[in-house]
């Protein structure tokens, strides 16, 4: 006779711990049902990672799927193990109608992830009961404290429940009871509870390998002979008394009236399933776990070489019920040295819940490649080349992030990540494409109204989040066939305001006011001024009709645009700050008016968000990875992320460096982002740096690739995103978004907030303020000059000049002469941003790396106070800061108010030079006077003469 079929005599039936797609393809499962007699399969996530990345038996499925639309790497999972599942639910489908439902049965677990969550174990198993959609499933749900209400309301509602990781005695009577309140619940509401069936899954040889470390241990400790004798005649035998002896409260349990007025309406007993069958131990019997655990109405799930050793040479024998006394002998010897079988099984519950969620991690971790290489060029790739030892540190980190749950606990938007504070309230971003995607066809009628109306340019006024995204889109893609232009205007500088009023026509151009607070001063006053101008170009009742807002509902700018009759407003998300609002309406309105495929591109992009999803370990999470490297490199001293672009996307850089520093510069820390340095020789980097290059293959440049070849020959640490397309840009937006999240945890700071913007803010309310009572800014004192070009610092900083002899040149080699490793310098304009300007400073700021070999930032003001000022301000204080400033040669008047631009430009950069003062930064002054250009030729000899 065959063993395992012998077990039938018994009573007890056998399940098969395995389950693969072949392995039921080939017949391999029905033969187990027609030669062995086995009556049921159980999977888990071990086994389940082990069948996919094992073979390529769900490479055709996984293509299938992909094929059909983008799937996020859970739902790729699922749709495998729900066919297998069904698959092996149809084999076994005779076997549950041969013993009236009694056999038959395959089991899926509940994700452990949601082992402590009784509501989302609730919700899955409904969802899996659903998919599955076979009468014959059985929901693994394990033995934890929230899994307890959990199989009661399960069972409640008529659903098959295999309770899973149980180890102990004690939580077994809990299991049992919350089994018997499901199934009163269930024949209170009129449901029959002879069609749902549970059985209760004690795991056995974990138990001995627990307590025999114990054993040994004690072992080790005491030379007592009969101590000796008594801790070694406990090797492998609790796990057995354990069960025997559960197996005699299965018997109480299953007896008496409340359980026979349950039997009278059809209920089944919950049958004890033994678990973890196979040995572990080679010095015990490989068929131990069978051989001493058969009983009636239980149930042994085998592992497939536990099933073979026992189908060779297994020995049959009611062994469940043999020496009882014995069993409560163990126990009590075991307690008597202070071995808490209690305290052991609390650890084993806890060790499993952790053992299958690094299964599941595993799992999802091969899927997520899986999918990635299905991808292919459809998903931006990204590569890290690190220092041994820093690779080392970000491969520890991420492995606590899978550890900790962490990527699950950022979707879940648990602000404890962070600082505990309001960070939940500001990630709405997350599932902003999710919701963008459905709602294109509000979208699709803006666009028709544009080209119905043939604007000849689009120009948007905002400033920070608001134009920055925008940017990118119009400098990426360029003027798209037959549409408007878009441009963007995001300074006071009445040259730059001039500049970009030259291009268009009043009366052809659209113009979005974009302003998430509806209350930042530049949008407001930029609106005023061309409001004037469309009204003298079309008239005052007609003005209106060129204007679109995109603000947060009940903002000041949207009772504007209601007053003054504005085309359409448009709501951005109340939970989604400034400078993570791109792929809202803040960036979709202008891509939609522009021309842009805006399915075309929220499709590509949703791609990098499922690549990045809850489902995703940290390890396989692309956003993740870039922000552990990000934040580890930081911590270690890297802190200056250096961006490099392809040619056509190099404007990313831009909105790049807010995302950046205004989210992590902050309680003194923070990653400094340097955009738009002109590349040098490796030499030239000192070690604080982290290169990001952004490639774009249709227009790869390749003096930019041998440079960044040259820089990781060198040893420097090199981040590689390559972009098959520039629909893709929206991908790296996303991307970036969540690794600027994940580096602000690793560095414990709110990544949402920006408490040290608003402190210029109030410094130019204050000067605009006394301007507009007395006509003119407060009067400032000159340190030096030269050929019109004049010096200005705090006490401060005049104390570090003081040996400087007066001159520019002596000032500016004393300012650089506080430059020390690990700084940065940043040169801050208030001037034009145009090429001639640009080039200028570039030339000054790549003298300044070259010589003192320190990052170095250019930013235009007053634009960058909504971007990198806040790491200026509340960032690492490593900075030394030139501010550039000049006097205006033809201002423009701001309609409404005293003042001019030229006067808010010039409050602007004085309000941010007392405040970098207050804040203890090294911070000189240089004001051009009226020529800029000349101006800019005398500082950029004087810097050469300070640097020699």
């Amino acid at each position: 006779m065959n063993p395992l079929k012998s077990l039938n005599d018994h009573g007890q039936v056998v399940w098969l711990d395995f389950l693969a797609r072949r392995f039921i393809a080939d017949g391999s499962l029905k033969r187990l049902v027609n030669e062995d007699g086995l009556t049921g399969v159980t999977s888990n996530p071990s086994i389940f990672e082990k069948a996919i990345v094992g073979s390529s038996d769900y490479d055709a499925s996984l293509e299938a799927a992909e094929q059909q639309g983008d799937l996020d790497v859970l739902s790729l999972f699922e749709r495998l193990a729900v066919e297998d599942i069904q698959n092996a639910a149809d084999v076994l489908r005779p076997v549950y109608e041969a013993t009236q439902r009694r056999d038959g049965y395959v089991s899926m677990e509940v994700s452990p992830y949601l082992a402590m969550s009784t509501e989302g174990t609730v919700a899955e198993a409904r969802r899996l009961w659903r998919a599955v959609g076979r009468e014959n499933l059985m929901v693994k749900v394990p033995a934890t404290a929230p899994g307890l209400p959990a199989i009661r309301q399960l069972t409640g509602e008529g659903i098959n429940i295999n309770i899973t990781l149980l180890f102990s005695q004690v939580v077994y009577e809990e299991v049992v009871a919350a089994y018997l309140r499901g199934l009163e619940d269930l024949v209170a509401r009129g449901g029959d509870p002879s069609r749902t069936a549970s059985v209760a899954s004690f795991f056995v040889s974990r138990i001995d390998s627990a307590i025999d470390k114990l054993i040994d241990e004690r072992l080790r400790q005491t030379n007592q002979a009969e101590e000796r004798e008594m801790l070694a005649g406990l090797r492998g035998k609790v796990a057995i008394a354990n069960a025997k002896l559960a197996y005699q409260r299965y018997k109480r349990l299953f007896a008496g009236s409340r359980w026979e007025k349950l039997r009278a309406k059809g209920a089944r007993p919950q049958r004890l399933l033994w678990a973890s069958t196979g040995t572990k131990d080679p010095s015990y019997s490989d068929v131990l776990y069978v051989e001493e655990l058969i009983g009636r109405d239980t149930i042994n799930t085998m592992p497939p070489a536990t099933m073979d050793a026992f189908r060779d040479h297994g020995k049959v024998r009611p062994a469940l019920e043999e020496d009882v006394r014995e069993a409560e002998r163990v126990m009590a010897t075991l307690d008597r040295f202070d071995i808490s079988i209690d305290a052991v099984t609390a650890r084993l519950t806890q060790e499993g819940v952790q053992l299958f969620t690094e299964a599941a991690d595993k799992l999802l971790g091969a899927v997520a490649r899986k999918r990635a290489k299905l991808l292919g060029a459809a998903l931006d790739s990204q590569t890290c080349k690190l220092p041994a030892e820093l690779e080392k540190e970000v491969a520890a980190s991420l492995e606590a992030w899978r550890r900790a749950g962490n990527v699950r606990r950022l979707w879940a938007r648990d602000a404890s990540l962070w600082t505990g504070t309001d960070e939940a309230k500001w990630l709405g971003w997350l599932g902003i494409v999710d919701e963008g995607r459905k709602r294109t066809e509000r979208l699709d009628q803006l666009a028709e109204d544009v080209r119905r109306e043939r604007f000849s340019h689009i120009l948007l006024l905002g400033m920070g989040g608001s134009s920055l995204g925008p940017e990118v889109l119009a400098e990426t893609f360029g003027r798209q066939p037959n549409r408007p232009e878009l441009l963007v205007l995001d300074s006071t500088d009445p040259a730059q305001i001039r500049t970009v009023e030259s291009k268009i026509d009043p009366a052809r151009t659209l113009f979005i006011v974009s302003s998430k607070s509806g209350g930042t001063l530049e949008p407001n006053i930029l609106k005023q001024y061309f409001f004037e101008r469309v009204k003298a170009a079309v008239g005052a009742g007609q003005a209106g009709s060129r204007f679109i807002a995109i603000t947060d509902p009940g903002s000041k700018l949207q009772e504007i645009a209601e007053r003054d009759r504005f085309r359409h407003v448009f709501f951005g998300e109340p939970t989604i700050g400034g400078r993570y609002s791109v792929l809202s309406d803040f960036g979709m309105v202008p891509a939609e008016a522009m021309g842009l495929d805006l399915g075309r591109l929220l499709s590509a992009t949703q791609e990098m968000v499922r690549s990045c999803a809850a489902s995703v370990p940290p390890a396989d999470n692309p956003g993740v990875v870039l922000g552990t490297v990000m934040g580890v490199l930081a911590k270690s001293g890297r802190d200056k992320v250096t961006i490099i672009a392809s040619p056509r996307i190099a404007d990313f850089g831009a909105w790049l460096e807010q995302l950046i520093a205004e989210s992590t510069g902050k309680q003194g820390k923070g990653v400094i982002p340097v955009d738009a340095e002109p590349l040098g020789p490796p030499d030239v980097y000192a070690p604080d740096r982290l290169f990001a290059y952004v490639r774009l293959a249709a227009d790869a440049d390749p003096r930019q690739d041998e440079s960044v070849a040259a820089l990781e020959r060198a040893g420097h640490p090199v981040v590689r995103i390559a972009l098959a397309d520039r629909y893709h840009i929206g991908q790296e937006f996303f991307r970036w978004e969540i690794a600027t999240a994940v580096a602000g945890a690793i560095l414990g700071i709110d990544p949402f907030d920006q408490p040290d913007v608003e402190a210029s803010k109030i410094k130019t309310r204050e000067l605009t303020a006394a301007y507009e009572k007395s006509g003119k800014l407060p009067p400032e004192a000159a340190l030096a000059g030269d050929r019109g070009v004049k010096l200005f610092a705090d006490e401060s900083t005049r104390k570090a000049l003081a040996g400087s002899r007066g001159t520019l040149a002596g000032c500016l080699r004393a300012h650089f002469e506080q430059l020390r490793s690990g700084d940065y310098c940043a040169l801050l304009a208030y001037i034009e941003r145009n090429k001639l300007h640009r080039d200028a400073l570039q030339s000054i700021r790549v003298m300044i790396r070259d010589r003192k070999r320190v990052a170095t930032c250019l930013g235009f003001g007053p634009r960058f106070l909504h971007s990198t000022g806040q790491a200026y301000k509340g960032g690492p204080n490593t900075g030394v800061f030139l501010q550039i400033t000049c006097d205006d040669a033809a201002d423009l008047d701001v309609p409404g108010q005293r003042y001019t631009f030229g006067v808010v430009k010039a409050a602007q950069a004085r309000g941010d030079f007392e405040v970098l003062a207050e804040r203890g930064r090294r911070v000189l002054r240089v004001h051009l006077g009226a020529h800029v250009a000349a101006g800019l030729t005398t500082l950029r000899e004087a810097v050469q003469q300070a640097l020699a």
